[in-house]
């Protein structure tokens, strides 16, 4: 029997549009849409976590920075 651990990844991105359910996010210059229907209280200017197309928690904005520039890092630093 194989031993794996998987692990589930959440990404960060900013809210520059509410469209009902649905919320236009940027990744970084990207944007691409998801469902924000589990949070209660996204605004306009917030950061969100987003797991598989779904905002799944809110974050603050300097923690949502730097989890952006660790990325950013990791991606640089891949071959």
């Amino acid at each position: 029997m194989n031993n794996y651990t998987f692990m589930c990844l959440a990404v960060p991105a900013r809210v520059t549009v509410i469209e009902g359910d649905e919320a236009v996010l940027d990744y970084g210059g990207v944007t691409r849409k998801a469902n924000i229907s589990m949070l209660s209280d996204v605004k306009v200017g917030d950061y969100v976590l987003v797991h598989v197309g779904y905002a799944i928690s809110k974050m603050d904005e300097e923690e949502a920075r730097e989890t952006l520039k660790l990325w950013d890092e990791m991606l640089k630093a891949a071959p």
